[in-house]
């Protein structure tokens, strides 16, 4: 950035504050920046006479989604367009809205949490219903016995996934004494497969083994879920990329749910 305001002459950033701001100079600039990455980007994914999708997409996830989901489709999403390169980025739902906000990301995968703002995409893809989670050799099914009788493992609070099971918690006026606070819903379930506890958490769509092979236990019909989907920018120069992959998304769930 330094590099191009020496080139153009003219500060494009305040840099008064902790972290350096568009000034009114580089928020005049921002359209015709788009300008040209949307026509190199239209260069790059529609000048092949074979609709081989090209170019580079970089990608927002969250950890679990990346653990078996993410991989399972960007492999078959690249194996069908070879000159196709996505650059995978974790992070949590908050932070990776507010980087395809500002363009940092091209899209995002998300739980969603409240409304999206007018310039934004989103493409659900799906419905993760809260279970309590143990280790598989559990001879107890009774949810609500688990909760009082065993450690509970908490995933931390200030998580999307950790305020989601509080929230269960709270509704069923169940208190819990946590043995352990994690902030990976990953790790989490590596604790609860090695039976130093029971958690609740979302269903996964598409689990990677660890998860698949814990005992799940459904907790009734006033139950909460979260909603899983693509979050990218309207007016995103990548938008035919960002399709194919919500469409490979779409497809490697179902063929997952074949399998069960």
């Amino acid at each position: 950035m330094r590099q191009l305001e020496d080139l153009l002459g003219q500060d494009l950033f305040d840099r008064s504050r902790q972290l350096p701001q568009l000034n009114p100079v580089g928020k005049a600039m921002v359209p015709k920046a788009r300008e040209v990455i949307h026509a190199y980007d239209t260069l790059m994914t529609r000048g092949g006479v074979d609709e081989e999708m090209n170019g580079e997409l970089t990608l927002g996830a969250l950890p679990s989604m990346i653990r078996r989901l993410i991989p399972s489709a960007v492999k078959m999403l690249v194996a069908a367009n070879p000159g196709l390169h996505i650059r995978v980025i974790p992070g949590e739902a908050h932070d990776l809205q507010e980087q395809v906000e500002r363009g940092a990301l091209d899209a995002a995968v998300v739980s969603k949490s409240g409304e999206t703002d007018a310039s934004i995409n989103w493409q659900p893809f799906a419905e993760e219903e809260l279970v309590l989670i143990a280790s598989p050799d559990t001879n107890e099914h009774d949810p609500y016995k688990l909760i009082v009788s065993q450690p509970f493992i908490r995933h931390a609070r200030w998580t999307a996934v950790g305020q989601l099971a509080d929230e269960w918690l709270a509704r069923h006026k169940i208190n819990i004494h946590a043995s352990m606070e994690m902030e990976s819903l990953d790790n989490l379930a590596s604790m609860v497969a090695h039976g130093l506890g029971i958690s609740v958490v979302p269903n996964l769509c598409m689990p990677d083994p660890v998860f698949e092979n814990l005992l799940k236990l459904p907790l009734g019909e006033d139950n909460i879920s979260r909603v899983v989907g693509l979050l990218s920018r309207h007016d995103s120069p990548k938008s035919r990329l960002i399709e194919g992959l919500y469409q490979q998304i779409g497809s490697t769930i179902e063929q997952y749910k074949t399998t069960l």
